[in-house]
C-alpha cells in the first residue's frame, strides 16, 4: 500500500470535521490525516484534538490566522514532501467532496501523477448550484485551459490526489497565488514538471454546515492569477527546481489527460 497523507484545510468547520475525519478513516484506514486550521474562532481545532484522543494518526497544524486556501494547501504539500509520503490527497472539509470517492482517486494513480475528482467528465456533476456559481466555475476552467494550456476539464476543484515525488520537483517558494487561484497554479506547475493527469467523476454536493467561501471576489482573484501565470508561460518562466527542469519547451508538450 502507498504511504498516503490526506490533508483537510479548515476555517470555521467545527460541525463538519467531527463527522468528516471518522468518514475519512472509514475509507482510508491506513492513511495519515492532517488538518490545517487557520485559527478558526468556532473551535474547529479543539474538535480535532478531541478526535486525536482516539486516533493517533490524525495530525493538526494551527496557523496564526486566516492566511488563505493556497498557502494552507501548500502547507500540506510541504508536510507530505518532508514526511516522504508516496501520495497526498486534498479535499474540502465541508462534505462537498464525499470521502467515498477516495478509492476512485487512488485507483487512478497507477497510470498518472495527478488524479482529479472531476465535475466535468461523464458521470460527474454538481448539486443545487445557481447560475452564478456555474458561470464562475465554467469561466475559470475555460480560461485555465485557454491561457495555461491545461487539457483537464476540472481545474478549479480541489479534490485531488498527487504523487508526492512530482510535487517535490517544484520550487513552491516561487508560486504566485495564495487564494483559490492556487488550484489552477498547482496543475500548471505539475504540467511544467511533466506530470500526467487523469480525471475521475465526482458529484459535488453543497456543504452540510456553515457558509460557502466562494464569491465573485475570489473568482476575480483566480482569473487575475491565471493571467499572471499566462504571462509567465509565454515568457518561458519555470519554477521547477534546477535539477528537475525538462529539456523541452513546456508549451509544446502534449499532455492530454489519461482516460
Amino acid at each position: 500500500m502507498p504511504h498516503l497523507l490526506i490533508t483537510v484545510c479548515t476555517y470555521n468547520e467545527v460541525d463538519n470535521v467531527r463527522l468528516l475525519l471518522p468518514a475519512l478513516r472509514a475509507v482510508a484506514p491506513d492513511a495519515d490525516i492532517l488538518v490545517i486550521d487557520d485559527s478558526s474562532p468556532d473551535g474547529t481545532a479543539a474538535a480535532v484534538r478531541e478526535l486525536q484522543k482516539d486516533d493517533s494518526r490524525i495530525d493538526l497544524i494551527v496557523r496564526p490566522g486566516k492566511l488563505g486556501l493556497g498557502s494552507a494547501v501548500l502547507t500540506g504539500f510541504r508536510k507530505a514532501i518532508e514526511g516522504h509520503y508516496d501520495l497526498v490527497i486534498c479535499l474540502d472539509a465541508d462534505f462537498s467532496h464525499d470521502p467515498k470517492y477516495i478509492p476512485d482517486l487512488l485507483s487512478c494513480m497507477d497510470r498518472c501523477d495527478v488524479a482529479i475528482g472531476s465535475r466535468y467528465v461523464d458521470g460527474g456533476g454538481s448539486v443545487d448550484w445557481n447560475w452564478r456559481r456555474r458561470l464562475i466555475s465554467r469561466s475559470i476552467n475555460f480560461y485555465a485551459r485557454l491561457l495555461l494550456g491545461l487539457k483537464t476539464q476540472d481545474n478549479s476543484g480541489s479534490y485531488r490526489c498527487y504523487r508526492v515525488n512530482k510535487l517535490a520537483e517544484i520550487d513552491w517558494d516561487r508560486v504566485v497565488c495564495s487564494g483559490y487561484g492556487f488550484l489552477e497554479e498547482v496543475l500548471y506547475r505539475c504540467r511544467q514538471a511533466g506530470a500526467t493527469f487523469a480525471e475521475t467523476p465526482i458529484v459535488f454536493q453543497n456543504r452540510r454546515f456553515g457558509e460557502t467561501k466562494i464569491n465573485w471576489k475570489e473568482a476575480v482573484g483566480a482569473l487575475t492569477a491565471i493571467l499572471k501565470l499566462a504571462g509567465e508561460r509565454f515568457r518561458g518562466i519555470s519554477v521547477l527546481r534546477p535539477d528537475h527542469r525538462p529539456q523541452h519547451r513546456e508549451q509544446d508538450r502534449d499532455d492530454r489527460p489519461v482516460s
